[in-house]
């Protein structure tokens, strides 16, 4: 299976707490500079790479950014909505008109981009949602965001291009709307009705697990139903988006959904495992390079399970059988 990354993975790693970031050496390192040492560190353990438009990859600096990629390709845009301070209170479900034709318009360029370079997009709507109850008119809000939705992906359905949602259920809004798998289910299968088929689920692993989200259910569910887009590797305690390096917590439901990704064929169309990692005080080319080589051992004792006999055990839903067949594979 092919790779992707985020190069926000190389940046300076700030928090609220600590807004100048972990990292000071890399505040102003510009995204030629990321792409340079995460290619040389990296190398062929990462194929291809994913940018935040318009903070990270833009009309002025894409050839720069595409010369220090190396070859590599750039498979996904992501919507910088969020990083945007215009749009704090909101950008496609914004009641301001003006502020709301602003993010529709900046996705739009978003999505050209991509369309003229091959790639694909990216929507997280971290930022569509509310702080407070009694802050935000339910209904109207949730219209305005559909709408918005549906607008900017009818016009990537012109340019070629996918748009993969991904939820999250906190931050930067502290209740974001699309913040679990029904409710982007509810979004997608909204579009569907007006008739936009552009649209599937990025999986990002800690945004699910954050919610109890089960990754190798919702994975089988999202094939099921064609809507399996793209993969967010990651880890963390469940508690925070953490990003932390995939396999090192959340091991067994992480072996699960291998096993669950193999089924389903994915990476069979070229679909990319992306990693979506924040190292906030590890080195970034060794934080990613361990994540990738762990996901290898994980794919690895997920091929080494027996899939019928595990089948066999599923239809009896003995999980008895089902571990002495995981433990096996895992050398027990």
């Amino acid at each position: 299976m092919k790779t992707s990354l985020g190069i926000w993975a190389f940046g300076a790693m700030a928090t609220r707490f600590n807004p100048g970031g972990y990292k000071p050496d890399l505040v102003g390192a510009t995204t030629v500079q990321k792409v340079r040492t995460a290619v040389e560190g990296l190398g062929d353990l990462i194929d291809d790479y994913e940018f935040h438009y318009p903070q990270e990859l833009n009309r002025e600096n894409l050839e720069e950014v595409q010369r220090a990629l190396d070859g590599h390709a750039i498979y996904c845009v992501a919507g910088g909505l969020h990083l945007d301070a215009r749009f704090a209170k909101g950008g496609f479900s914004s009641p301001d008109d003006t502020t709301r034709g602003e993010a529709v318009r900046l996705t739009r360029e978003a999505i050209d981009l991509a369309g003229d370079i091959g790639a694909q997009m990216i929507i997280w709507p971290g930022i569509e949602g509310y702080n407070y109850p009694f802050q935000t008119p339910y209904a109207d809000s949730w219209s305005r965001f559909i709408d918005g939705i549906g607008e900017v992906a009818t016009h990537a359905a012109g340019r070629g291009v996918t748009v993969f949602l991904e939820h999250k259920n906190s931050e930067p809004a502290m209740k974001i709307f699309m913040r679990n798998i029904g409710m982007t289910l509810h979004v997608i299968h909204t579009l569907r009705t007006q008739g936009i088929t552009n649209v599937s689920v990025n999986m990002d692993w800690q945004h699910l697990i954050m919610n109890g989200e089960s990754l190798g259910e919702y994975a089988a569910l999202l094939a099921a139903n064609g809507l399996l887009g793209h993969q967010h590797a990651n880890s963390g305690w469940g508690t925070f988006d953490d990003d932390n390096m995939v396999g090192a917590t959340a091991f067994m439901e992480t072996l699960e959904l291998a096993v669950e990704l193999h089924r389903a064929g994915y990476g069979d169309n070229g679909e990319r495992l992306g990693f979506d990692l924040y190292p906030y005080t590890e080195d970034a080319v060794a934080a990613v390079g361990r994540s990738v080589l762990q996901w290898r051992f994980i794919e690895g004792v997920a091929a080494k399970i027996d899939d019928e006999t595990l089948r066999a055990a599923q239809q009896e839903k003995d999980a008895v059988r089902a571990y002495e067949l995981v433990y096996a594979a895992l050398g027990a």
